[in-house]
């Protein structure tokens, strides 16, 4: 009970509840993450059982226009699925991808980074030079090109093979930006004297790092994490509307906006239209808390 209440009294908290904007987005990105988490009993249908789908019910729109059916309150697609049950379940799938791919880019950017700021000389060279080549190509050309290939040489693989072949590919340039980020900030700490008195005493370099050092660079990640999900979750919707995202047996927030896209001008506004709303909502309010966040751990700014 103390631990709750002295994290409620915590400089963190009180700047969220005080934050009128990052408690707002805060209360949409749980919203969206419960929904999603919860989907089996969220959801009105099930969008993905083929024989529940009724083909009559093909393209209604939503329930308060003069056409609408109670029974589909955002209208259904060309296939007869309910648009709220299959924004719920796209959302889960781009939400899993997203932040798969952001905790592979954290792990392997921070082990870099930390490595490369500690060590220094000719390891450090070595692996800021292969960041400066990631950089120099498009993130999302790059995860075009995997999720390609990938595709491409395992056309009939397993969902899960095919979601991890999407995560290496958004993971593949996001770890750049940790590594660069940690990097910096080890370079700092490496020069201080409690890092210099655990050299003296003898404690393994490896040691050095995880106990000492990582933990006071994690504040920039955390933050930069944050914001990155995000990225990650319109990066997978991109290649989804591409055509080289999720698997369309597990259509995700891009895929069902890809659907709807061939409908958009034919009057079928709602296929489209509240997918992209759900994929706004989502990445505006992980934007917000980003930004709430990276003032929050700001001393500076206290």
């Amino acid at each position: 009970m103390n631990r709750l209440r002295h994290a409620w009294d915590s400089d963190l908290v009180h700047s969220l509840r005080t934050s009128p904007v990052a408690l707002a987005a805060a209360v949409v990105a749980l919203a969206c993450v419960l929904a999603s988490l919860f989907a089996g009993f969220v959801a009105p249908h099930n969008p993905f059982d083929l024989a529940s789908l009724e083909l009559g019910d093909s393209r209604l729109p939503p329930a308060w226009s003069e056409l609408g059916s109670s029974k589909y309150l955002l209208g259904t697609d060309d296939q007869g699925r309910d648009i709220l049950s299959a924004v719920i379940y796209g959302a889960r799938i781009s939400l899993i991808v997203g932040v798969a791919s952001v905790l592979l880019s954290v792990l392997v950017g921070v082990t870099l980074g930390l490595v490369a700021g500690y060590l220094g000389g000719w390891v450090d060279g070595l692996l800021m030079r292969l960041c400066d080549v990631m950089l120099s190509f498009p993130a999302i050309l790059v995860a075009l090109l995997i999720a390609g290939v990938g595709r491409a040489l395992f056309p009939d693989a397993h969902e899960t093979l095919a979601f991890g072949v999407l995560i290496l590919s958004i993971s593949l340039t996001g770890w750049v930006q940790y590594a660069r980020t940690v990097r910096g900030s080890t370079l700092v700490e490496r020069g201080k004297e409690y890092v210099q008195a655990a050299r003296v005493t003898g404690v393994p370099p490896l040691r050095i790092m995880r106990r000492h050092v990582l933990p006071n660079v994690l504040g920039p990640v955390m933050v930069l994490a944050t914001i990155q999900v995000a990225t990650a979750i319109i990066t997978e919707a991109t290649l989804s509307f591409l055509g080289v995202g999720a698997p369309p047996t597990s259509p995700s927030l891009g895929t069902l906006i890809r659907i709807g896209n061939d409908y958009l001008f034919s009057g079928e506004w709602w296929i489209t239209v509240f997918p992209g709303l759900m994929l706004v909502l989502i990445a505006l309010s992980v934007n917000l808390l980003g930004d709430w966040l990276r003032d929050a751990l700001n001393p500076r700014l206290r």
